[in-house]
């Protein structure tokens, strides 16, 4: 430990997993995180339930990060947590914890953009170079952002509906798969025809995206499907997951190639819940080699919510004196 270190204690809780990394000098030391498993039996997160969690998680999640990283609380340099956006209750938990941490140590804080950090994940390990275009698709937010400095980003389009991570979870949940069905979803998809069922996608001015359409036309499918067959999905599931993933990758990736011609850029990368798909880790990839990419693909533990990616844009707001005070408040919403 030098003396001149800059050790941040990082609080991720936009969703529903409790998260707590300590990063030294924008080197994750530890990175933990505390799953909800309450919310399948729902079929999706339930907001109430997801905030109780955090209260019981968040104080030993911290409390192995900061005994696993080897750094004391009282050498730690400030406490960066994410402010928006995300489930207002969820948030505030993180946020009324990031405040009183930091008071009680006056350590300064640093407020963190979910979303940016997800992008900036990818510096944890590879350093890719500006301009870099990367596409975040999640759950909530499915979005092409240029990069042109750590702390500077331009969302150049994004999904004027469903996103992306939705659109796998609720087709999915038409399928009678357990949530989130995603992940099943791409399990099943590496067994099947990815060409075995077409399903009509909305072509959307410029870098937009729409996927409430590819929904749609799946549930249609299916019910008329299954009228004359009452066992087709259990027939077909392999096909109807990788002709489904394969059009949703479809529409990501075109437009996505669309964005780094026109901008010229050749340094590309992936991020959120949703870059864990291997489909569309390999979309990129071949992507990549048709136009000379040099391509960025997080590792599995950074693409899901982390505190890593939390701390990592905290060391860089760090750096550039982004502090905040304790008069921020948490927002479901935010702007770039």
């Amino acid at each position: 430990m030098q003396q001149n270190d800059i050790n941040i204690l990082a609080i991720e809780s936009s969703c529903d997993e409790t998260s707590a990394a300590v990063i030294q000098n924008g080197r994750v030391l530890s990175n933990h995180i505390a799953t909800q498993k309450v919310h399948e039996r729902y079929g999706g997160v339930v907001p109430e339930m997801a905030s109780r969690a955090h209260i019981q998680n968040i104080v030993p999640v911290v409390d192995l990060a900061l005994k696993d990283s080897g750094v004391n609380k009282n050498e730690l340099t400030a406490v960066a947590f994410t402010q928006a956006p995300g489930l207002i209750g969820s948030l505030l938990v993180g946020s009324c914890f990031a405040k009183s941490f930091a008071q009680a140590l006056k350590l300064p804080l640093i407020a963190v953009h979910h979303m940016q950090a997800h992008v900036l994940a990818h510096f944890i390990d590879d350093q890719p170079e500006f301009p870099f275009l990367c596409l975040t698709v999640s759950g909530g937010h499915t979005q092409i952002v240029l990069c042109r400095s750590h702390l500077d980003m331009e969302v150049l389009g994004e999904t004027m509906d469903d996103a992306a991570g939705e659109a796998f979870d609720k087709v999915a949940k038409m399928l009678g798969m357990p949530y989130p069905g995603g992940p099943l979803v791409d399990k099943l998809a590496a067994q099947g025809d990815p060409l075995r069922f077409r399903f009509p996608t909305k072509e959307m001015k410029e870098y937009s995206f729409s996927f409430s359409g590819i929904k749609t036309s799946v549930l249609y499918f299916l019910q008329a499907q299954k009228k004359e067959d009452p066992d087709f999905v259990e027939k077909n599931l392999a096909d109807i997951c990788a002709s489904v993933q394969y059009t949703i990758i479809k529409v990501l990736m075109t437009k996505l190639e669309r964005a780094a011609k026109d901008m010229g850029i050749n340094q590309v990368g992936i991020a959120g819940g949703v870059s864990a798909n291997s489909g569309l880790r390999q979309a990129l990839r071949d992507a990549g080699k048709r136009n000379g990419w040099k391509v960025f693909i997080p590792k599995f533990e950074y693409c899901t919510d982390n505190a890593a990616m939390i701390g990592i844009t905290g060391y860089h707001k760090y750096l550039a004196g982004q502090f905040t005070d304790l008069s921020v408040v948490p927002s479901a919403r935010a702007s770039w």
